[in-house]
């Protein structure tokens, strides 16, 4: 008993010290936590950034290198047509320093940006943060207002941009031709 209670001591002392923190999960409808993230391709992005002009898709993954997150990457790389169709911006995004991003971009001949969060604060604003420090395979789809409209927990890495794809069109994102015919049609109609 005198053990249980020296533990839960420690415990509360760690999460009042700021030293364990229990990060709030977003659910979709909140609101994107907005970061300034640089990426593998040299450039720094933001939410904001896209917020009125574009939808955007956030691939966390755990580690640059291993089985699983090489995978995905290379789904995206060698199927990323089928996600270019739709007028979306989309990124996978880890903990990983930004030089190990690079390399792994460059070794999966990834033609989108790899954005890297090594102070975690992202992470944790987006509560994919686990208990080995890395982060948890989820995607999030954000829409052109900022607003998270999905979040898929359960990411197959091997069919990764087959999903995001089918992910895009459940949400009704509108495709690169479409937003144009859009456009020259409301000015005809003006």
């Amino acid at each position: 008993m005198r053990a249980f209670a020296l533990l839960t001591i420690c415990l509360v002392a760690l999460t009042s010290s700021g030293q364990v923190s229990a990060a709030t999960e977003l659910k979709v409808g909140d609101p994107a936590a907005d970061f300034t993230l640089q990426a593998s391709n040299g450039k720094t992005y933001r939410v904001s950034d896209f917020r009125n002009k574009q939808a955007i898709v956030l691939a966390w993954f755990p580690k640059a290198y291993t089985r699983g997150c090489t995978l995905e990457c290379k789904s995206l790389a060698e199927h990323g047509d089928m996600i270019k169709r739709y007028d979306v911006t989309y990124f996978m995004i880890s903990v990983d320093p930004l030089d190990e991003n690079k390399g792994f971009a460059e070794q999966q001949h990834a033609d989108f940006p790899l954005l890297s969060d090594p102070t975690k604060k992202t992470a944790d604003a987006y509560g994919v943060l686990g208990a080995t420090g890395t982060a948890n395979r989820w995607t999030f789809y954000i829409g052109k207002d900022g607003k998270i409209q999905a979040i898929d927990k359960n990411v197959r890495p091997a069919t990764s941009a087959e999903d995001m794809a089918a992910t895009l069109h459940e949400l009704g994102i509108s495709t690169r031709g479409q937003s144009a015919v859009w456009s020259v049609l409301a000015v005809e109609l003006l």
